[in-house]
């Protein structure tokens, strides 16, 4: 049995022995295989990194050439400039000394000059005192007549200058104005009616009358106390007459009478009842009207509030002149002008429609339309040129551009037209009194005319104390105390005449 298991050890002995040779072996053919790929690969490897750094030496070489190319070029543009600036220098060297020279020349000429005007004032000395001498006067008495003869000559000439030269611009700006002006206005030809103080309601009979005057008068009195105008019931028949100076309050009460009479009911409650309708009706018609105008001359977008005091301008008048229609006769003839001058067209436009918005608020607020209306277009952040515009066309301040300058144009061309307003005579009196007045105070007037309604004032003045250079300066002044002082429609002429008499005797 020990046997057995003695050769059975052995057996597995050797199986264990010729397995692990066999295993051995294969891993010897193993390693030499990996060890064969191994070396394969190292051998491309090291082949391609040769090729790289053969690709990679060619490259630089193929740099250094491309560098040593540039490095040469900048080398002869250096040497270029190099020669440029040499030559430069050469020439500021040439300039310098030519300088020099000129500057030697010129201190030479100094001193010589200097010497000439001491040697000057010497002869100068002398001759004062032989002046002295001879005509018995100090130099300071010389000086001050000497003074005296070339300010009157100075003053002559300054006077001729200013005739000749205003003479000149006078002409040619005519001339050009009147090319625009006529250009204008035979481009724009508004129709215009004045404006009355009454309006004169149709009746379908007199019975109506009895009605509005009511018990005891109590409706005609309820109608003038809430309309605020006065009613006149005459023996006219079939008529009544409304009359007030504001417009907008008259054309409300006629509304509201007509009202009245067509529906037959006349009492103190139904006349407040039809006036507030009347109201917001007619607050809504204005506002409707602004817009229409607004948006007829293209000037949209504009606020709620102008486009409602454009509307209400309808209902104003200023010396019997409707207050709208003003507006957009300068509105239009300002356009014209300032297309003719190479201004803004559409800036001139708004510019005349807004130029007297402040008069839609005189009525009912008082104060100056001036200074309203700028207060309502910078609230509402209008355009500074119809800002000046405003301010300009009442002589506030100086027109700051073409438009505004149209804008002044069309309203004097506007207002001064014939019959486009109308003065009550009292005004007409008092205003050509203060031109007369004003033309009278100037130093050396003997007497003034005023002429051709108030237009023109033709002044005598006293040929011994104003002489021909003053009379320029006289006309001047008197036309400017004018402009500053005299409200007026147009322009007015101020006519300067002096004239000396000598009177004899044959005895």
């Amino acid at each position: 049995m020990v046997g057995e298991i003695s050769i059975s050890t052995i057996t597995a002995i050797l199986g264990a022995l010729a397995s692990y040779f066999f295993v051995k072996n294969e891993n010897k053919k193993q390693f030499k295989y990996h060890e064969a790929e191994a070396k394969a690969k190292a051998s491309a490897i090291s082949h391609e990194a040769e090729k790289l750094l053969q690709d990679a030496k060619i490259a630089i070489k193929e740099r250094e050439i491309e560098l040593e190319k540039k490095f040469q070029d900048k080398v002869l543009d250096i040497e270029k400039y190099k020669t440029e600036l040499t030559l430069e220098l050469e020439a500021v060297r040439e300039k310098k000394k030519e300088l020099n020279m000129k500057a030697r020349e010129i201190e030479k000429k100094e001193n010589y000059l200097d010497n000439l005007e001491e040697e000057k004032q010497e002869e100068i000395s002398k001759s004062i005192k032989l002046l002295e001498k001879s005509a018995e006067m100090t130099r300071d008495e010389a000086k001050n007549y000497l003074l005296k003869q070339v300010e009157e000559q100075c003053q002559l000439e300054k006077a001729q200058l200013i005739r000749k030269y205003e003479k000149e611009a006078h002409h040619d700006a005519k001339k050009k104005a009147d090319y625009i002006i006529s250009q204008a206005v035979t481009r724009y030809a508004g129709e215009f009616a004045g404006e009355r103080l009454i309006n004169i309601i149709n009746l379908p009979s007199d019975e109506h009358k009895g009605r509005i005057i009511g018990k005891e008068g109590r409706n005609i009195k309820s109608l003038e106390k809430l309309l605020g105008v006065d009613i006149i019931i005459d023996e006219t028949p079939g008529v009544i007459i409304v009359s007030n100076f504001n417009l907008y309050r008259r054309a409300i009460a006629t509304r509201t009478i007509e009202i009245l009479v067509k529906d037959g009911r006349i009492h103190p409650g139904r006349i407040e009842s039809v006036h507030k309708k009347v109201e917001k009706e007619f607050e809504q018609k204005i506002l409707e009207e602004g817009e229409d105008i607004v948006v007829e001359l293209g000037l949209l977008p504009m606020d709620e509030e102008l486009m409602r005091l454009i509307g209400r301008m309808k209902y104003r008048a200023s010396y019997g002149q409707n207050a709208l229609a003003h507006t957009l006769e300068v509105a239009k003839l300002a356009s014209l002008m300032a297309a003719e001058m190479d201004g803004d067209q559409k800036l001139a436009l708004r510019a005349g429609l807004l130029h007297d918005i402040g008069k839609a608020l005189t009525q009912d607020i008082g104060g100056n339309h001036v200074d309203l209306g700028v207060e309502v277009c910078k609230r509402h952040n209008e355009h500074p040129t119809v800002i000046n515009a405003i301010y300009a066309h009442h002589g506030h301040r100086e027109p700051d551009s073409v438009e505004s300058a149209a804008v002044c144009a069309a309203d004097a061309i506007s207002a001064s037209r014939p019959g486009a307003r109308r003065e009550v005579l009292e005004s007409f009196v008092n205003r050509v009194k203060d031109i007369e007045d004003i033309a009278r105070k100037e130093r050396g007037v003997r007497d003034a005319y005023a002429i051709n309604a108030g237009r023109e004032v033709r002044v005598f003045v006293d040929a011994g104390k104003v002489t021909d250079a003053q009379m320029t300066l006289i006309s001047k002044n008197i036309a400017k105390e004018i402009e500053n002082k005299v409200k007026y429609p147009g322009e007015i002429k101020v006519t300067v005449i002096r004239e000396k008499r000598d009177i004899s005797y044959a005895r």
